[in-house]
Parts: structure tokens; sequence; C-alpha cells
């Protein structure tokens, strides 16, 4: 196969299809994500079967379990792949929304429309749930999309891919509107990221290393974030059980997620009440503990924790943490080692709350709540396409509007500039 040829082959079908979506009525957008849904829903067990040779091969290759956490699709998963498609078909359509409109002197009225993107390129690894994901925001924002999965996961991407294909027929649509690369060829990625004339957007969904060479090479703009190395700051005014319950589900719920809380931050007034319990409960567990000097006389088990530590997103059971003297201390940690995606502080204070919201500079800033809600499904968008820490165009989760733009409409009736 020549992966170039194949790759301006596949930008050239997703242009013509994203004239076609980006004037589909909402009705058949929605009949399409029910479709694919119902699809979905059918083919369980070809999923799994086809999951498990993804599974088998990556233990053969010795994926990290991490990446195999990332891997594996569950029938709890299937379920969440299904109810995003009918969030997603549930969620009003932004294409054509008229905001802002406004009468001026000269007698014109001005306005802005959302629009789509056009096309869109997805490059990600492992979670195949991100095929769906992917393809049912895209299709309810008016997007035509080009999903390139990772090797790893190539038997469970062509087994969703068979799904939306199904849902796409269903409702009358360009096939071409979602499209998989079928190549595990690594030319493909940097072929797609290198096609302005037919992919708009990119939205890499991986490790750092990915993500860096993309945003590196990439001739396309970029919606990225590069790291999840999210904090919880325990207050001196924090509910001790709320704290221990939030730290705990912050760091365990999963641990090779981008949200996941990688550093925990406590005010060495209660650090003494509540550390050796924590400690207790993630022992329990298996989580290797890394504290400061401050922290490692209240927990002489934990491991000596170095300056690289601060800014390192380990994706599996280890922890640091650090005492701090107050939170302008934490915020001031977080601001400097953090990676702008998710952190959350504990407190009962409403006034120190407040603060935290207005002065932690990442994309998501939590008051009292886990980390782990960080995620567009649990904000209520149906789905994600991926998390953005930059600052423009996107930030945060991106679901529907995110994938869109706006653009200046006019409403005159035979008006001319004087």
């Amino acid at each position: 196969m020549n992966v170039k040829e194949y790759m301006a082959e596949l930008g050239q079908q997703a242009r013509v299809a994203a004239r076609s979506i980006a004037k589909a009525d909402t009705g058949v957008k929605n009949k399409a994500l029910l479709a694919m849904a119902e699809a979905i829903d059918a083919s369980r067990d070809a999923l799994v079967a086809a999951n498990a040779k993804d599974l088998e091969q990556g233990r053969q290759n010795g994926l990290d379990d991490a990446m195999l956490d990332r891997l594996e699709l569950k029938q709890s998963q299937i379920d969440t792949m299904i109810e995003g498609l009918r969030q997603v078909a549930s969620l009003p359509d932004p294409i054509g929304a008229i905001t802002d409109m406004n009468y001026l002197p000269s007698g014109i009225q001005v306005g802005k429309m959302r629009v789509p993107l056009g096309v869109i390129g997805i490059i990600y690894e492992s979670r195949p749930n991100v095929t769906v994901e992917a393809a049912s925001l895209c299709l309810k924002s008016g997007n035509a999309t080009i999903l390139r999965g990772g090797s790893e996961a190539i038997h469970s991407n062509a087994a969703v891919a068979e799904c939306i294909q199904t849902g796409l027929k269903a409702a009358g649509l360009p096939e071409n509107t979602v499209q998989v690369v079928k190549t595990t060829d690594r030319e493909a990625v940097g072929e797609l990221i290198t096609m302005p004339e037919y992919v708009d957007v990119i939205v890499p969904r991986g490790g750092k290393g990915l993500i860096e060479r993309i945003s590196r090479d990439a001739k396309v703009t970029v919606i990225k974030h590069l790291d999840g190395i999210c904090h919880v700051y325990i207050d001196e005014e924090a509910d001790k059980g709320k704290a221990i319950n939030i730290a705990i589900n912050a760091k365990t719920h999963r641990y090779g997620t981008c949200n996941t809380m990688e550093t925990l931050l406590v005010h060495e007034a209660c650090a003494a009440d509540i550390l050796p319990e924590l400690a207790d409960r993630y022992g329990a567990i298996g989580v290797e503990l890394r504290g400061c000097a401050k922290t490692r006389e209240l927990l002489p088990q934990a491991v000596e924790a170095t300056e690289e530590d601060w800014s390192t997103e380990y994706l599996a059971p280890i922890l640091a943490i650090k005492l701090v003297a107050d939170m302008d201390e934490a915020i001031r940690h977080i601001n400097q080692y953090g990676s702008h995606h998710t952190d959350a502080i504990i407190t009962e204070n409403y006034t120190k709350s407040r603060a935290f919201l207005r002065e932690v500079d990442s994309s998501s800033v939590m008051v009292n709540a886990s980390t782990r809600f960080a995620d567009g499904f649990e904000y209520g968008l149906g789905a994600e396409i991926g998390i953005s820490t930059d600052k423009i165009h996107a930030r945060g989760p991106v679901g529907l509007e995110g994938l869109t733009s706006q653009k200046y409409v006019v409403l005159g009736d035979g008006h001319i500039r004087q």
C-alpha cells in the first residue's frame, strides 16, 4: 500500500463528505447516532471478541498494565459508548445557531452563526471507545472525521467502525463522513498531520511522545494537552471524611487516565490528622507514596520525593505528597508544576474556594470533588473528543461547541454604506 496516496484519498473523500454533513438536518444526524448505538448493542460479542485479540497481542508485545487497562473494552464500557451516543443525539445541535444579533446605527443587523470546522483528524492510542466518542461528536457538530487509532487496537477499532458505518447507512449519510485508517503504518500519521488542504484540525489523544511529535510536525491546527499532572489540595479547613474519600478516588479510581491525581498537597495544620489514615488506605491498595521531608516525618514508609516527581505524570499506582504552609503555597506549586489540566481544593471555607477557582490556571478547577470528574461524559457533553489545556480555541473537555467555529452574519434590506 502506498501510504501517501492512501491518506490523500481519505482526505479527498473526507472533504467531499464534509460538505454534505455540514448541511445535514439535525434529525438525520440523530438518526445516524441512534442507529450506531443499536448496532453496537447488537454487536457486543463481536466487539469483545475483537478486543480479546488486541489484548492478547498486547500482552505478547509486552504492553504494561496501564496500556492494557486503557485498551480493554469491558461490557460496562460498551454500555457507556451506547449511552454516550444517545446522549449526544439528545443534545442541542449547535450548527446554524445565531447569537448576539444586534441592530447597528446603520440599520443592519450583525450576529454570529455557529458552523462546523470541516474535516477533523483524530490520532489516538489504545481506548477503542475513543472511536465512538470522536465519531459521534464530529457527526453531531457537522464535521467529517478521519480516525487513526493505535496499532494495538486495530481489531477493536475495525469492529467499532463497522457499527459506525451501519449507522451512517441507516440515516442515508455519506459513508466517508467517518473514516477509520486501516493501515498501522506510522507514516499514515505523518501524512494526516501535514494535509492542510484536506484536514482542518488535528486532535491527538495519547502519550506525551505522540503529542509532542504531532505538535512539532503538524501543518494543521492542533487541539491538545501534553500531560495530566493533576493535584488535590487538602486545606486546613477541609472535612476529613470528604478529603480522604476524594484523595482515594482521584488517585485509585483508574491509574492510566489524564485526570488522575498525581500530586497530593496537604496543609501542614491538618496533615498529622489526615495523612496517616490516608497512607494506610493507599498502602492497602498498593499505592507507592513519595513525599517531601515533612511528609516523611509523618510517613516514614514514603520514598523521598525528588524535584522530578513534582512534574511527573505517573499513570501508575504512585503518588507524590507535599506539605504546604497555606493555600497560596499550594496554588504556586500547582501553577509551577501542573499541566493546566485539572486541580481540586478540599475545603469548607467558601472564600478560599472562590480564590482557588480564580487563581489556579487550569482548564478544570474543582471544589470538594474528585479530579476524575474532568471528562466530557461527566460534564454532560455526551462524550469528549479530547481535553485541551490550550487557551485557544477550546479549553477543557472538548465537546460539540469545541468542534465548531463562528462566522459573522449580516442582515440588511438594501442597505449601503454611507
